[in-house]
């Protein structure tokens, strides 16, 4: 039989770089990996549904499958537990210190910030970490939305908007960036930085992120997630067994990654002092510290649904394990 030709869109990680180069292979499958930033990806396998298997939004993944449970259908995708993109978002913040001149975080509350969507993962667990561990009620920060750095962007999907929160788009041909330099707006939220970080009395609102960062992993346990990968319904349904076979090789691809990291006779990436910074990462954070599958990540994923339920983007919580592909939650014991 032929393998199944299979078309991954994902970014250009080390972490699934062996998978984009062949050295990892999916059993069972002619992998063809199309790699593409994530807002075009997000973009075009919401709205089009262009690939077999994609990378998404984690918040974009919980939105889909409220909607599809509250209209009785389906939902579009199925994911499985291979989390390509985490980041920490401290250093996400962004100020004009001008506006907040203290540079506490607790002092965000009833100010005007930028968000580019409120749906945006980053944003989720911005919103859900200040609220938590700094003091700085959700309801207590006016959002406008729209373009970052260029004007006209709307959200991916639609969403009907919390009540008793303050939102509203920002005028037409207007950024956030330039907003927040002039000191229309007090601060941003946003997974990339904006165009004006820098200049004038745009900061980050942490001076010392990695601190703030490293201080927050050792209290929670909690190193957020930002993307999960999905499998088109219709190819899942077809396929049952692609869901274990890419977790499988997904695995793998990130295993090649860590041995990378590890190298001491000659570096693999084009950083002076990487083999220091992994051996740091796995000193404070364990030697698995960008974990698949569901049980290491059940902390990570529960505070996410509870973050997305408080802000109204879910009708309640999922489950973590409702989340993936049954396929995926058991191991093969031999």
């Amino acid at each position: 039989m032929s393998p199944l030709p299979v078309t991954l869109a994902a970014g250009p990680y080390d972490r699934t770089r062996a998978l984009a180069d062949g050295r990892v292979t999916v059993a069972g499958a002619d992998l063809r990996y199309i790699t593409l930033d994530p807002e075009e990806i997000f973009f075009r396998m919401v709205n089009h549904g262009e690939f077999d298997v994609s990378e998404m939004s984690l918040a974009t993944y919980h939105v889909v499958r409220d909607q599809a449970s509250r209209e009785n259908r389906p939902a579009p995708f199925v994911a499985i537990p291979v989390f390509p993109s985490r980041m920490f978002r401290h250093t996400s913040v962004y100020v004009n210190r001008a506006r907040l001149p203290s540079g506490d975080a607790a002092a965000l509350a009833g100010k005007i910030v930028g968000v580019a969507e409120w749906q945006l993962t980053a944003n989720v667990w911005i919103r859900g970490i200040l609220d938590e561990h700094y003091g700085v009620p959700v309801e207590s920060v006016r959002y406008r939305t729209g373009g970052l750095n260029a004007p006209g962007r709307h959200e991916k999907v639609s969403l009907a908007f919390p009540p008793g929160i303050d939102i509203a788009p920002i005028a037409d041909g207007k950024t956030l960036s330039a907003m927040l330099a002039a000191g229309e707006i007090d601060a941003i939220y946003s997974p990339r930085a904006p165009d004006s970080l820098g200049t004038g009395n745009v900061t980050r609102l942490f001076a010392d992120t990695r601190a703030e960062e490293e201080r927050y992993f050792a209290a929670t346990g909690i190193f957020p997630i930002m993307h999960v990968i999905v499998i088109r319904r219709a190819v899942y349904d077809a396929n049952r067994w692609l869901a274990r076979e890419l977790l499988k090789s997904f695995t793998a691809a990130k295993r090649v990654a860590y041995q990378d990291l590890a190298r001491t006779a000659a570096l693999a990436i084009s950083l002076p002092f990487a083999r220091e910074e992994y051996e740091h990462a796995v000193a404070v954070m364990g030697p698995d510290y960008w974990s698949y599958g569901v049980e290491p990540n059940r902390p990570v994923l529960t505070a996410f649904a509870r973050y997305a339920a408080a802000q109204h983007l879910v009708t309640q919580a999922p489950a973590p394990e409702s989340l993936f592909a049954p396929e995926t939650l058991d191991e093969v014991v031999i």
